[in-house]
């Protein structure tokens, strides 16, 4: 019985006494005390806001998955691997958007007061990433995006034909595996023709793309149509079956797979490169930058906020950008007076460009040397890292079929029980443009402890949310590995002036991205511009500065991230130096940055002054 109801019991025995004139009769025994059950403890009241929390978690992510089977096939997870997805459909879109809103309302019944501090901080990533993505998924920004579904370096095109080649993420293990990717295919070939009809949209709100992204992905599309059945990546499953396949299952799937191969992707493929050349070029605009698109201006400041996580504006930034340049010029100086180089700082980056010293002699050559600089690395992680992936790394050239118009390099993440290592692709396309001294850099960045490590170690730790463990921002995880490229100065493997400028040469590429990325979407630089300001203040070749400036028109406001996260973690580091003095512990440190996965910058900085303020006791 509850104390209210005794006291109503109380109430009306008082009422029915004042209604009588009868004598009162003897006395009743009193009821017996209830105690109060005690009120739940803090822990008690935390374990239940947990739970609540991690059960919202946990349905947001499931019902993500559904809506975005390739997701599920990247962890490894095959319940959906029948399915490639509807993406830029109205449904998909109104879908995602529903699914935002639905989560948010499921987060303010959660009472972040009373959750540990590691659940705060998941609460607040959680909030940030739904609120983020609800903003893009509004009709004012999903009309400047979903008309421009596709582009030469993030669209569709350079990533299914890799993934559904037999060595990308898709698995080709069992019977079914080999059905589920026939499946697929018709998905691709659907978004592609839907592609071509969100292109048209565009054309009709005056929403375009520039020509330099349409002739590029032209050529892309000619590159895969003009390989036979035998040279397609999309053959590649059927050129290496497991012992598991029957011999009668391998001749009827290699049928299968040329006839969906010559009757649809082949089509599609075609009809979206006719469509990009004969009636989308001539409509595309001329100026690169977001700022001569019409709603480029609003566009480029949510992508700013977007990928940095940050409340700067691009002039901000690129001011930032000026700065760091200069600073990083200063350095080179310093190299270049130390190897005792008689010209001036343009001629040294010439002669760094040019010198055969610094060209690799063979694509297995260059293969070798990052096999080399990997072994190095691998013996000098466990001074710095307490906690090391479970996951391997493979290193691999890009396929040549998209080299031209990929990075340096860059990293695919494996599956988090380590069935599928990750892997870190560099680019050997023409090998002479090439050099040599920012190899160590670019594989301690794409590599270990750049991209592999914290890929791997949010995707391994298991007591993470999944939207944590698998998801991200661009400013923590490029930050992250621009970071790890300045451990070679702790490791010793700058020691040599020319990899020290190899990694300054690095350092100034994101720095100018800065610059660049800016001038283009805010202040109408053009793409040559754009080039002559990355050749005239570093060792770039023509080669990569051109496909760098290339992929800033392609993907605004993602190469701002790099160099913004890198100097946030730089920055907490010094701080944490600083104030912790002895106590400080590198191993410690590069722990409580990765453990809980890609931060939002504020949220980072939040956690490391809360473990400074711990350290200290």
């Amino acid at each position: 019985m509850t104390i209210r109801r005794i006291l109503l019991g109380a109430s009306l025995l008082a009422l029915a006494a004042c209604a009588t004139t009868r004598p009162e009769p003897s006395p009743a025994p009193l009821p017996e005390v209830v105690q109060a059950a005690p009120a739940p403890s803090a822990d008690e009241l935390a374990k239940a806001e947990h739970d609540k929390l991690f059960a919202l978690f946990q349905r947001s992510d499931e019902d993500g998955l559904k809506r975005n089977p390739l997701n599920a096939i990247f962890r490894g997870d095959m319940r959906y691997a029948d399915r490639f997805g509807d993406y830029i459909t109205d449904a998909y879109y109104a879908g995602e958007r529903a699914a935002g809103e639905a989560d948010l309302a499921g987060l303010a019944a959660i009472d972040r007061a009373k959750l540990n501090p590691t659940d705060q901080i998941a609460y607040d990533v959680f909030k940030f990433t739904t609120e983020d993505t609800l903003r893009a998924l509004q009709p004012d920004l999903v009309a400047l995006t979903a008309v421009r579904p596709i582009n030469h370096f993030s669209g569709f095109q350079t990533f299914y034909p890799t993934f559904a080649s037999g060595s990308g993420a898709a698995p080709f293990k069992t019977l079914e595996d080999y059905e589920n990717n026939l499946k697929r295919h018709a998905g691709y070939v659907a978004y592609l023709d839907r592609a071509i009809g969100r292109f048209r949209e565009g054309e009709a709100s005056g929403v375009v793309d520039t020509k330099l992204t349409v002739r590029n992905m032209i050529e892309q599309f000619d590159n895969l149509i003009k390989q036979s059945p035998k040279q397609s990546s999309f053959m590649g499953p059927v050129a290496k079956f497991p012992d598991s396949i029957s011999a009668a299952d391998r001749a009827r799937l290699t049928r299968e797979y040329e006839a969906a191969y010559t009757g649809q992707i082949r089509p599609v493929m075609i009809r979206m490169r006719d469509f990009l050349k004969t009636e989308y070029l001539p409509r595309a605009r001329a100026g690169v930058g977001l700022s001569y698109m019409k709603g480029g201006p609003e566009l480029y400041r949510y992508l700013v906020k977007s990928t940095t996580t940050l409340d700067m504006t691009p002039e901000e930034i690129h001011q930032l950008g000026l700065s760091e340049v200069a600073r990083i010029k200063g350095e080179m100086e310093k190299v270049r007076t130390e190897v005792g180089f008689k010209g001036d700082l343009q001629a040294f980056f010439e002669d760094m460009r040019t010198n055969p010293k610094f060209k690799p002699k063979s694509r297995e050559a260059l293969t070798q040397g990052f096999y080399a600089i990997g072994k190095e690395v691998d013996a000098e992680l466990p001074k710095y890292f307490a906690v090391m992936p479970k996951a391997k790394l493979e290193i691999r050239p890009y396929e040549p079929f998209r080299e031209k118009f990929q990075a340096g390099g860059s990293y695919e993440n494996g599956t988090p029980d380590g069935s599928r290592p990750g892997v870190f692709y560099f680019n050997a396309y023409d090998l002479p443009s090439r050099t040599t001294p920012g190899m160590t850099t670019l594989y301690l960045h794409e590599g270990s402890p750049g991209h592999h490590f914290q890929i791997s170690l949010a995707q391994e730790n298991e007591a993470l949310p999944a939207f944590m463990r698998f998801g991200g921002n661009t400013a923590f995880v490029e930050g992250w590995a621009l970071y790890a490229e300045t451990l070679g100065y702790d490791m010793g493997f700058y020691k040599d002036p020319y990899q020290r400028m190899g990694t300054l040469d690095d350092e100034m590429l994101r720095a100018m991205r800065l610059v660049v990325d800016t001038g283009i979407h805010s202040k109408g630089w053009t793409r040559e511009q754009s080039i002559s300001y990355m050749l005239s203040n570093s060792g770039m070749g023509k080669t990569d500065a051109t496909a760098e400036v290339e992929r800033y028109i392609a993907i605004p406001s993602q190469a701002l991230a790099y160099k913004l996260g890198a100097l946030t973690i730089q920055r907490l580091r010094r701080k944490a130096e600083a104030e912790l003095g002895p106590k400080f512990d590198i191993r410690a440190f590069h722990d409580q940055v990765l453990n809980t996965g890609a931060l939002p910058l504020a949220v980072l900085e939040q956690k490391i002054d809360r473990w400074i303020a711990a350290t200290k006791g």
